[in-house]
């Protein structure tokens, strides 16, 4: 899935709060949209699609919370949901006060809490508390008219900022009083300090609405609901000089047809194959949360300590010297003892506490499988080299690098001693490399020319440089074989990137192997040197290496 669009900016206003962002809202004379959300995540998802503000559904947050729209919820409870919401975003948000919490003195408080929580404004119905959804039943009670006033006007006392908005609710045409009780309604509020009044209805069409509009002359901004009259154009609305429409609680009804949905599917298949693909990705969540940003505060803010190892594993090609074996299956899931070769490295790798590593895959990718791994593909492993299949996995090249071959097998003390290593470019060579067998001719080898040769009473305290490493080095330049595992401190990382970048520029990469990028850094003065070891361990490249493979496991 694509990652969030960025939303819009505040700065499409001329305010710089979130107070001042809804008075404009609301003063703007242009309509304006509120789109419902009920808890960070959905208040994230209101500003990505690019809406001005969001209204906080007492609705949605109480069925967010499993409860009824009765005040259930207490209004503490509703304010750490909108302390969430608020932090989550950057446009402001009108609450859904339901009658205020109680009477003028939870207002108040309720005011205070808000704005100390950036909170743009507040919606307050003239109903009796504990409030009853407006959709349900018919000629519920209103409040006094008078004790209505006296609760918007100590709101309007308690708001720490000027720009904070109460908008005063009326009922009169839900509860069957009629348009005079409305627009008396209506003036008193506006009178009390209200900076715009909603006027709610439950008919199909919109009859009273535009009425109501036509006979208040725009003495102050209007908010209407369309939920029940939805089919009305909202051009309409627009032309009677509405101020906002809310679209009240369409993110909570969506999330619980797809959420009813996906249960009912998983647990009728008892897989996610029908779902997966239907579904927002994992990927997608930590992109709205704004993992991103942690892992850039991180760098900022925490203690600087050694980076976590990271072990690329070059594992694409077939191993063709293995005939039939890897006729179908590339040589690293060949079974060693029970257990792929490839899983043999990996569990040498976590002992060592590497816990990311990532496998470059080729011959047969689909069958190179093992859990809990970062998977890349060089899907062109049949006409490159190890090169180019290194650079396939070059977005991880950073930090503390393994590299390893996908068929080697060797012991834990030689990722001990590889770790303690200082060089920029420290690669693993065996001084007895002409132990390995009796026909040194029968593979290919890395052999390696050092600035100091291996002997007995050998201590590995001055650096040994590499000079060079060729398959055809002569008898006299030849101090050792690379095992295949190299490690590449943070420095060594980005020369390694830019050596390969240097062979793709250079159209060389896709020839190249890992030899040739070795001599590119040294030959760029890049500090690297060998690690002697003294046999301990093997590569898997024949059916002989397999029988050698069980007795060293």
């Amino acid at each position: 899935m694509n990652a969030a669009p960025k939303p819009a900016s505040p700065d499409i206003f001329s305010g710089t709060s979130k107070f001042s962002l809804m008075r404009e809202i609301l003063n703007s004379g242009d309509l304006a949209f509120l789109m419902e959300a009920h808890d960070g995540i959905s208040a994230k998802i209101v500003e990505e699609a690019g809406f001005k503000g969001i209204w906080a559904s007492g609705l949605s947050m109480s069925a967010a919370l499993g409860v009824r729209d009765s005040n259930e919820a207490s209004w503490t409870q509703v304010l750490e949901v909108l302390e969430f919401m608020s932090d989550a975003t950057s446009i402001p948000i009108l609450v859904d006060g339901d009658t205020g919490y109680g009477n003028f003195n939870n207002m108040r408080r309720a005011v205070q809490k808000l704005c100390q929580r950036q909170i743009g404004g507040i919606c307050i119905e003239d109903k009796l508390f504990p409030k009853t959804n407006s959709f349900i039943g018919e000629g519920q009670p209103l409040a006094d008219i008078d004790e209505f006033c006296g609760k918007i006007k100590a709101g309007k006392d308690s708001q720490s900022d000027d720009d904070f908005c109460i908008i005063a609710r009326v009922e009169a045409l839900i509860s069957g009083w009629g348009m005079e009780e409305a627009i008396k309604r209506a003036e008193a509020y506006h009178a009390a300090g209200a900076d715009g009044i909603l006027i709610h209805s439950k008919r199909r069409d919109a009859d009273e609405i535009l009425t109501f509009l036509k006979e208040w002359k725009n003495r102050c901004p209007v908010v209407i609901v369309p939920t029940t009259y939805y089919s009305t154009p909202t051009e309409e609305f627009e032309k009677a000089g509405t101020s906002v429409i809310i679209w009240a609680n369409h993110n909570i009804r969506a999330s619980i047809a797809a959420m009813r949905e996906t249960s009912r599917r998983i647990m009728r298949d008892q897989n996610l194959m029908g779902v997966e693909d239907q579904v927002a990705s994992v990927q997608d969540i930590f992109n709205l949360a704004e993992n991103d940003e942690l892992a850039e505060a991180e760098k900022r803010y925490l203690p600087i300590t050694s980076s976590e190892t990271r072990a690329i594993i070059l594992a694409a090609s077939r191993g063709e010297e293995l005939g039939g074996l890897t006729e179908h299956l590339p040589k690293c899931m060949i079974e060693i003892r029970g257990q792929p070769l490839l899983r043999r490295l990996v569990t040498t790798l976590n002992q060592e506490k590497i816990r990311k590593i990532i496998v470059v895959r080729g011959f047969e990718k689909d069958k190179v499988n093992l859990p809990s791994l970062d998977y890349i593909d060089n899907d062109r492993h049949g006409e490159t080299g190890e090169a180019a299949t290194l650079a396939a996995a070059e977005t991880y090249l950073e930090g503390d690098c393994i590299v390893a071959y996908g068929d080697i097998l060797f012991r834990h003390y030689i990722l001990e001693m590889l770790a303690e290593a200082a060089a920029d470019v420290t690669l693993v060579v065996d001084a007895l490399w002409q132990e390995r067998d009796s026909n040194p001719q029968s593979r290919i080898r890395d052999l390696v020319k050092c600035s100091d040769e291996f002997h007995p009473g050998f201590v590995q305290g001055t650096p040994v440089k590499l000079e060079r490493i060729s398959h055809d080095l002569t008898a006299e330049e030849i101090n050792g074989e690379w095992i295949g595992l190299a490690r590449f401190s943070e420095k060594g990382s980005e020369a390694l990137r830019a050596t390969l970048a240097n062979l793709k520029d250079a159209g060389s990469l896709d020839a190249s192997n890992m030899s040739d990028v070795f001599n590119k850094l040294v030959d760029g003065d890049v500090d690297v040197q060998v690690l002697y070891i003294t046999g301990h361990w093997l590569d898997v490249d024949n059916p002989s290496d397999l029988e050698d493979a069980q007795r060293f496991l």
